[in-house]
């Protein structure tokens, strides 16, 4: 295949040595973010910062990612997927040092807005060299790859834990933390498959040189996107707040709620891929909405622990695959996977930062009930736009066609 000719030609490792090396970079990825995750508390404490200015400054990761992300597609046709992966990752990795050097919350703020930057950016390259190596292998591989994101994130908030429990001083634990992930991220960065980008992608549209010149397509794959990101960040952030506050649910039992929530969007995600494999992305998106729904709707009629904690395990598993298939799409939506890529990831982020919001302020206004009955609404629609991630019938040259790719 003259595929395999030009991966020999640039020293590119085998498919299945890519896919593997491609997942480390997921989970270096996930680690950084529950490492910091972990370390929130001792930061408010060592800057004496109230919880406004604490909640304000942590909304400047994710604005410096939405504005970092349309960059990350320039940098990786300029310097190729793999050594872009790399600096990205590298950097990424890094920045988990600045937040704990801040001296007061100016700077806490622009270290957040740099470590935001950076995970944008990064998570735009390792999506687009994801879906990549989804196209060399000929199968789907999204899914798992972010079950292994989801992977790293709990295995870095579990040594954050430990650090914290030990009294470790965050700048000593983060700082030691983001060289050890750099190294890791770095050499597995090696072992990736160096994908070109498309020579029609290196051309720029007259009048149209900004970094936001995306497919359409991109934009209703992003809304599908969306949806399964609000039902995710209104589960994380309300679930054991509705648990308590609603149904009446012990504290142990409502903390306990998030971490069940989040380790089974992690199985789902690492299952997904055979999932897809076995009924399309289509059929599985739909299912996905279909027990989401249920599951929103479990949330809101129960009225004891035990159906609403059934309720938001199946939210977790409707949704666990959807963003994975929504960045696949977006990287097939047009010539560019990173720009397309770009705009789908600054839409989901877009939704995890406002979705708290809107949960806490439809539940003031009227009830938290009436806030997860939004949530429903949201699950429903995937069932309603999981037509828009169909692959296109089309195959790429010296790419094998993809086998999951059904009506």
């Amino acid at each position: 295949m003259g595929t395999s000719r030009e991966q020999a030609g640039r020293g590119d490792p085998s498919p299945r040595r890519a896919r593997a090396a491609v997942a480390a970079v997921f989970t270096v990825h996930g680690a950084v973010t529950g490492g910091f995750a972990t370390r929130i508390p001792w930061l408010q404490e060592h800057l004496g910062i109230g919880s406004g200015t604490l909640g304000l400054a942590l909304a400047f990761p994710a604005a410096g990612a939405a504005l970092a992300m349309p960059l990350a597609g320039r940098v990786t046709r300029r310097l190729g997927s793999r050594a872009a992966l790399r600096l990205l990752l590298v950097l990424w990795c890094a920045s988990l040092a600045l937040p704990p050097l801040a001296p007061g919350p100016g700077t806490l703020c622009v270290a957040l807005a740099v470590y935001g930057a950076t995970s944008g950016m990064a998570d735009v390259a390792m999506n687009a060299l994801g879906v990549r190596t989804e196209e060399l292998l000929g199968r789907p591989v999204m899914s798992g790859l972010h079950g292994m994101w989801s992977v790293g994130a709990l295995a870095g908030s579990a040594a954050g834990t430990v650090a914290a429990h030990a009294g470790t001083d965050a700048r000593v634990h983060l700082g030691a933390a983001a060289g050890v992930l750099a190294l890791l991220g770095a050499v597995a960065c090696r072992y990736v498959w160096d994908a070109p980008a498309p020579e029609e992608a290196h051309r720029e549209r007259p009048g149209r040189r900004g970094g936001w010149a995306v497919p359409r397509s991109a934009l209703v794959i992003g809304a599908v996107g969306f949806c399964a990101v609000f039902a995710e960040g209104a589960s994380l952030d309300w679930s054991a707040v509705y648990l308590r506050d609603v149904v009446g649910s012990a504290p142990g039992v409502a903390a306990g709620c998030t971490t069940a929530f989040a380790c089974t969007m992690a199985v789902a995600r690492l299952a997904g891929d055979a999932a897809v494999r076995r009924f399309g992305t289509v059929r599985t998106v739909r299912a996905g909405g279909v027990l989401a729904t249920a599951g929103g709707a479990l949330v809101v009629r129960a009225g004891s622990p035990v159906p609403v904690l059934v309720g938001f395990g199946l939210l977790g598993l409707g949704i666990a695959v959807v963003v994975p298939l929504a960045f696949a799409a977006a990287g097939r939506s047009g010539p560019d996977p990173s720009r397309s890529i770009a705009a789908v990831a600054t839409i989901t982020y877009t939704s995890g930062l406002v979705a708290p919001t809107v949960i806490g302020q439809v539940a003031d206004a009227t009830s938290l009930v009436v806030s997860f009955g939004l949530v429903t609404a949201c699950a429903a629609g995937l069932v309603a736009g999981a037509g828009v991630l169909r692959a296109p019938e089309r195959r790429a040259a010296g790419v094998p066609a993809d086998p999951a790719v059904r009506r």
